[in-house]
């Protein structure tokens, strides 16, 4: 540890040492203007996500075209037909866009509108918005066993239903369970969104508003034609937050159900933690790859539809 600080300050002072002899430079302009001084600011995060991030991923896509990591013979896209033969890998595939399609969505759409409404002058508005940013002071290990209390096959939510003749449901094995997730995953990321849209939604011209409002605009239409557009990149921001938290929704239901869960909440990350454990790197890495490309094409799609409709914004 000792040699990496040293190495790490001796970094430090020529980077100092080059900004001094460029402030005191008697060439002026010509060598503020060069780009190697950045370049070195940012040389060490490059570094950096190249070794940790960009040569793991190559790893994975080697080992993903190879019959094991021993023999390391070429086998092409054996691995990934054999991977979408696999009935475990189908169903968490299906369960996980399922989720993400229906949880995305309602996270964005729901704190959207709770933005809009703690926006207006309303009683008790820092009350409510404390009320909705608790979740994210709850640690995960809380947040599990409250859900375990409300749900269990014993508690709250049973209890209440017997109450009214109902018969109880056993939520966390049963296809019930992915609603229940569902509304954890609500529950917990929709204070942070709300406060993303709140933050943009200050950032909308106020004189529009009002030139919007004398021109007899009504809401919906102000909401529409305004509004939505200047939030076009919190939605496009919030979209893709959400969609990485409704990935990692796994540490839920891993803690709620295990290893193993009811087969409606088996997730993608189930099958990979499972997978990893038998040791089929194989497996496991053609897995990584799908899922990363999935999620660059889902993202990129994102970001396609928001910059289209932010030109419509600007010919407008």
């Amino acid at each position: 540890m000792k040699k990496i600080f040293d190495l790490s300050c001796i970094f430090n002072m020529k980077i100092r040492t080059y900004a001094h002899n460029i402030k005191h430079s008697r060439l002026g302009n010509a060598v503020r203007a060069d780009d190697t001084f950045p370049f070195l600011c940012l040389l060490p995060g490059l570094i950096g996500v190249l070794v940790f991030f960009g040569m793991p991923f190559l790893i994975v896509i080697f080992y993903s075209f190879v019959d094991n990591p021993v023999n390391k013979e070429f086998v092409f896209l054996d691995n990934y037909i054999n991977l979408l033969r696999n009935n475990a890998f189908k169903n968490a595939a299906v369960n996980t866009f399922e989720f993400a399609v229906t949880a995305v969505p309602l996270a964005v759409v729901l704190s959207l509108f709770l933005a809009f409404l703690l926006n207006e002058k309303i009683p008790g508005v820092s009350v409510w918005r404390s009320v909705f940013l608790s979740p994210l002071m709850v640690p995960v290990a809380s947040v599990v066993l409250i859900w375990q209390v409300v749900f269990n096959q014993n508690g709250t939510v049973n209890v209440i239903l017997e109450h009214f003749g109902l018969t109880a449901v056993d939520w966390f094995k049963s296809d019930y369970g992915m609603i229940v997730v569902t509304l954890l995953f609500l529950w917990k990321n929709l204070g942070y969104n709300m406060v993303l849209f709140l933050a943009g939604l200050q950032q909308i011209p106020v004189d529009l508003i009002e030139v919007a409002k004398l021109e007899g605009m009504g809401s919906i239409r102000q909401f529409f034609a305004i509004k939505l557009r200047y939030l076009s990149p919190t939605i496009l921001f919030v979209a893709i937050m959400s969609l990485i938290n409704s990935f990692k929704v796994f540490r839920e239901v891993y803690l709620l159900t295990g290893d193993y869960p009811y087969s409606s909440l088996y997730l993608l990350q189930h099958f990979m933690n499972n997978t990893f454990r038998t040791l089929d790197y194989q497996k496991l890495s053609s897995a990584a790859v799908i899922m990363g490309i999935v999620m660059v094409i889902i993202i990129g799609t994102l970001f396609i539809i928001e910059n289209r409709f932010g030109h419509e914004d600007e010919n407008d």
